[in-house]
């Protein structure tokens, strides 16, 4: 009974995902050459990017702790989708790129208060159907709304409506996500039942040392991983890919990171940890054919990089689950994520200086932190 009510709040958590992804990930493959048509510069697109990251992974940790402090895991989930839903469509009245970059910044920031307590709140469900499963369950219903709303914007684009009108109808799933998750929280109240021996007592234990060996494999994955928000922007400026083809490949890469999230979660919970190597060797490999490659060879690149989204979004939340107390998931997804989202916003800020000076020092940089990741994540997996 419990792992079929475990079940449904995924789901029911899922289908509201879909809906965030289908607004602000439809609204990511435009971001990049919005703002250059705005007349931003490589590396301020490149400093917006990982600026929105910074804020949104840093309130993580605040947002986590208050939440596991406070027990009020739904009022920060409330908190966050509304202003990770409602800044997409405010983005077709911006006129000037500062007031972009702002909105952009702003998103990110309602991602980053509710992101903690989701992922604390799903958490609670692996204990009894796996969290490999729970994980890349979520991640594939995320990832299928990532996939289909960039390409209503590219419908929208190709029609000649422009990127004003691809932000505008956004609107319409970012009121259906809010409305879903009225729905979970109205079947769901206490989502932290679902675990077996979890109460609301704050825990003070300290962190594990696998769980700081993660967050240092993490954070140089992050580091390395290239923000769409520069790759869309070299996509247009090198005409590699047309301008009403970019949401095409970004949707390309967000459904194979639907296709891949579940598989690896299942393939986590059968094998164990040590098959996020694989995944994130495959990750590191985007670079090259994204940033050096031919519309053919982006295309084989954005496939790689979705698998390196699905194995972020799915393996690293199931392997932490495995090394957090229940009673400080928020707490910890939340800190995670803030290093995770420090050394994302170097990573991006370098590239984006790094862009403007060689190309080719870009998919270095990539390829290198990626690479260097993959023998810590061993360590922390020999450890749990």
């Amino acid at each position: 009974m419990k792992s079929r009510s475990a079940l449904q709040f995924v789901v029911i958590i899922g289908i509201a995902n879909f809906f965030a992804d289908f607004t602000y990930e439809g609204a990511r493959g435009i971001v990049g050459p919005f703002l250059g048509s705005l007349g931003a510069s490589a590396a301020i697109v490149g400093f917006v990017a990982g600026l929105g990251e910074l804020m949104g992974y840093g309130l993580r940790s605040v947002s986590g702790y208050f939440a596991d402090k406070s027990h009020r895991h739904w009022g920060f989930a409330f908190a966050g989708y509304a202003v990770n839903m409602l800044a997409v469509p405010v983005l077709a009245l911006a006129g000037r790129w500062p007031v972009a970059a702002s909105l952009v910044v702003a998103e990110r920031v309602g991602r980053g208060i509710r992101k903690p307590t989701v992922e604390a709140m799903l958490s609670y469900a692996g204990k009894s159907i796996g969290a490999g499963w729970v994980f890349g369950l979520n991640e594939a219903l995320d990832q299928a709304g990532a996939t289909v709303g960039p390409l209503l914007v590219a419908l929208i684009l190709y029609l000649n409506g422009g990127f004003r009108t691809g932000f505008g109808v956004l609107l319409v799933p970012a009121l259906l996500c809010l409305a879903i998750l009225v729905a979970a929280r109205l079947l769901h109240p206490r989502p932290h039942e679902l675990e077996e021996g979890t109460g609301h007592t704050f825990a003070t234990t300290n962190l594990t040392c696998p769980y700081w060996i993660y967050l240092a494999a993490g954070s140089l994955i992050a580091a390395g991983f290239a923000d769409f928000a520069l790759i869309g922007f070299h996509f247009h400026k090198a005409n590699t890919v047309p301008a009403n083809m970019i949401p095409v490949f970004y949707a390309v890469a967000m459904a194979s990171s639907a296709l891949a999230s579940i598989p690896l979660g299942r393939l986590f919970d059968r094998f164990g940890p040590n098959i996020s190597l694989f995944a994130f060797l495959i990750s590191a490999a985007a670079a090259p054919f994204v940033f050096l490659g031919t519309s053919i060879a982006a295309l084989i690149g954005m496939i790689f990089w979705g698998i390196g989204m699905a194995a972020q979004g799915s393996l690293l939340q199931a392997m932490l689950t495995g090394v957090i107390p229940p009673q400080k998931r928020s707490t910890a997804f939340g800190l995670f994520d803030t290093g995770y989202g420090i050394a994302w916003f170097v990573g991006s800020a370098v590239m984006g200086l790094l862009y403007d000076k060689s190309i080719l020092a870009v998919a270095i940089f990539s390829v290198s932190f990626q690479l260097a990741a993959l023998p810590v994540f061993f360590i922390a997996n020999k450890r749990r």
